[in-house]
């Protein structure tokens, strides 16, 4: 039987090294502060300089370890520039994606590249740059933002949804071809979630209920709801899960349709 303090531990993230891209907003920002809550040494990048600058002062402001770095996510040379910057990460945790709503028949070739630049091309280079550092580390924890609609679609969301599903994946073979060097990589598929990813949704009254109502608790998710979960990734907590997709919805999954039947 394991000691008391063993289990105490399983979130500890003390002497951690972790990279969030993506950090200075949403759900990146929400994993950066809760690594570093854990103990981890987090590296705060974005594309936006001040962004992630903001949420890295935040991070020393409360006696943690933190840095920050402007990344562009779709350009493998400047993800190649941050890695090599920071050194073998324990952690990373990849973020960013855009999305196109439009219906498929009228997705230009400019607007799919340009989803599949970003969403695709971008969380290749930057989970494959992580693997590698991280076999030559002896191991490491990756966790890549899918989303439910690698499970689930509608009409106009076809290009990230295929993108999701293509994320979802690579993590799964990521996961399988590097098992054997102690490295885990598994992916998180968020329901709707306040970020400004989904301003365009959240602006319209009527459309942002339609999603509350989907799922079974009735309302979106705040990014500080993908902290835990994230942390759990990241942690000794999930020290055997790996090629996984970890679903925090809310119950979206779980419901047919939005109808209540009389019973």
């Amino acid at each position: 039987m394991a000691a008391f303090e063993t289990y105490r531990n399983l979130f500890d993230l003390t002497g951690k090294r972790a990279i969030v891209i993506g950090a200075g907003s949403g759900i990146g920002e929400a994993g950066a502060l809760a690594l570093a809550a854990h103990g981890a040494e987090v590296l705060c990048a974005d594309l936006s300089a001040d962004a992630a600058e903001r949420v890295a002062a935040e991070i020393t402001s409360n006696g943690a370890a933190a840095s920050a770095a402007t990344v562009d996510a779709g350009d493998s040379t400047s993800l190649a520039a941050m890695y090599e910057g920071f050194g073998p990460p324990d952690i990373v945790i990849h973020t960013p994606a855009i999305n196109v709503r439009k219906r498929l028949l009228d997705v230009s070739e400019e607007e799919f590249q340009r989803v599949m630049s970003l969403n695709m091309l971008g969380t290749f280079h930057s989970v494959t740059m992580a693997g590698r550092m991280m076999v030559d580390n002896g191991g490491g924890s990756i966790v890549a933002i899918s989303s439910i609609r690698s499970q689930v679609v509608e009409p106009g969301q076809g290009v990230y949804a295929a993108t999701k599903a293509g994320v979802l994946q690579m993590i799964r073979t990521l996961a399988a071809e590097l098992g054997p060097m102690n490295v885990r990589a598994n992916a998180l598929a968020p329901g709707v979630v306040e970020t400004p990813l989904t301003t365009q949704i959240t602006s319209q009254p009527d459309w942002y209920n339609a999603y509350a109502t989907k799922s079974a608790l009735g309302r979106w998710a705040q990014p500080i709801e993908l902290a835990g979960p994230i942390v759990y990734l990241a942690s000794d907590a999930a020290s055997f899960v790996t090629g996984s997709l970890l679903v925090v919805d809310g119950g979206w999954l779980a419901i047919d349709g939005r109808f209540d039947p009389p019973l």
